[in-house]
């Protein structure tokens, strides 16, 4: 647990569009998901190019927006340049924009939009860095912070002369590369970042003390390694490495698991809420997408590796954001319009400035859609497939509605 202080968070307003732009992000996402076949398989330009829409537009800019409020408050110094963030969400939106343009319409384009993304994670990694720089006590949270965001520059890094290679024709084999550049991103980023957030978010919400860390700061050391492994073998044409390269980063994942484990058995607060909830959906869609990914690497099986691919990023990912909205998004509402009023007058409790009846819709209509799209895909049932889709877009509609409510709460 943490102490909170208003001394180090920037403005919410300042924040505040990552979250809508994110969830905008989500929600077209779902409904573009209609335009797609998972039968063409993930070297389908069309795939492609949701898949940057989703994980940058989405994943990326609603990762940004909590870090903002969370790292400086974890650390306890304030940003190193918070001003920067009134740069970074419109890079990140016109690049995403233009590379999906590039992916489904125009080739060309794609490094232009490339270069933009790169630009924005080189200008939230040096704040990132240098916030990180003046923390005095190095937790395993910095740590995930710190290699997180190498990854994740050098995943866009090797993205970025992907886009060369398929918009100015430079010569470099993007098939073989492509691993890695997800393996970078998903593996060394938005799993390396969970991981972090994860030993401060799912404490503070579950009430819960005096846990062993054993299982996670195994989970980080593997994780990194897995992650190096796979760049290096790739970079020398190994094979095999980065076969052994995959198998480390699911034992990663194993003893994430059982550090989540070790959590919820201890929590104090018992309530399964729409946050508690999400939580079990989330990581049985990891547990599932790990299976999956296991059985992936023994065969030459495309639609494994989707349905793999899919629990990982829309059951896993996504329900660990969209359920951590519900309480992040309250309690910074709370914290900037309310708190100072603590004492003085009557506060609303946080618990009640969420649309409780739209999140029950929001998740039961988007966890039927994920595992009937799921499953479509691993029987390569295109009907149920579209089925789970429009079930998702629903949800997503949902979504969008209770974030605009939450973020309109006391005006």
């Amino acid at each position: 647990m943490f102490s909170v202080s208003r001394d180090y968070a920037p403005p919410f307003g300042m924040i505040a569009p990552f979250f809508i732009i994110g969830t905008i992000f989500f929600f077209v996402g779902t409904v573009l998901l209609l335009f797609l076949d998972p039968l063409h398989g993930h070297f389908d330009p069309m795939i492609a190019g949701w898949a940057h829409w989703f994980l940058l537009g989405f994943v990326m800019m609603i990762i940004f927006g909590a870090m903002a409020q969370l790292i400086p408050v974890v650390v306890e110094v304030g940003h190193h340049s918070v001003d920067l963030y009134h740069v970074i969400w419109p890079l990140l939106l016109i690049g995403t924009l233009t590379m999906v343009t590039g992916f489904w319409i125009a080739p060309a384009v794609l490094p232009y939009g490339g270069l933009l993304v790169l630009t924005a994670m080189l200008i939230y990694l040096y704040d990132t860095l240098m916030t990180l720089k003046k923390a005095e006590n190095i937790t395993l949270t910095v740590k995930t912070a710190v290699a997180a965001n190498l990854f994740l520059t050098t995943g866009i890094v090797v993205g970025f002369v992907m886009t060369l290679a398929i918009g100015a024709g430079i010569k470099v084999d993007v098939s073989w590369w492509l691993g890695t550049h997800a393996v970078l991103v998903l593996g060394g980023y938005v799993v390396l970042t969970i991981m972090g957030l994860s030993l401060i978010l799912l404490p503070m919400f579950g009430l819960a003390h005096g846990f062993d860390e054993g299982p996670i700061n195994r989970a980080f050391n593997l994780m990194v390694g897995g992650v190096i492994l796979h760049l290096v073998s790739t970079l020398i044409g190994f094979s095999a490495g980065r076969f052994l390269a995959m198998l480390i980063m699911l034992v990663a994942i194993g003893f994430y698991l059982r550090q989540v484990w070790l959590i919820y058995k201890v929590r104090a607060r018992k309530e399964n809420d729409i946050w508690a909830r999400s939580m079990f959906f989330g990581y049985g869609s990891l547990v599932l997408a790990a299976l999956l990914a296991v059985v992936s690497l023994f065969g030459d099986w495309e639609n494994v590796i989707l349905a793999s691919a899919w629990f990982l990023i829309m059951g896993f990912v996504t329900f660990l954001i969209t359920g951590h909205l519900y309480k992040i998004i309250p309690f910074l509402v709370w914290f900037e319009r309310y708190s100072p009023l603590v004492g003085k007058q009557k506060v609303p409790m946080l618990n009640e400035m969420y649309p409780k009846k739209m999140a029950d819709w929001e998740f039961m209509l988007s966890a039927a859609g994920v595992v009937a799209a799921g499953i479509g895909i691993l029987l390569k049932y295109n009907d149920l497939y579209y089925g789970g889709v429009a079930l998702l877009i629903v949800g997503a509609g949902f979504m969008l509605v209770s974030v605009k409510w939450m973020l309109s709460f006391g005006r």
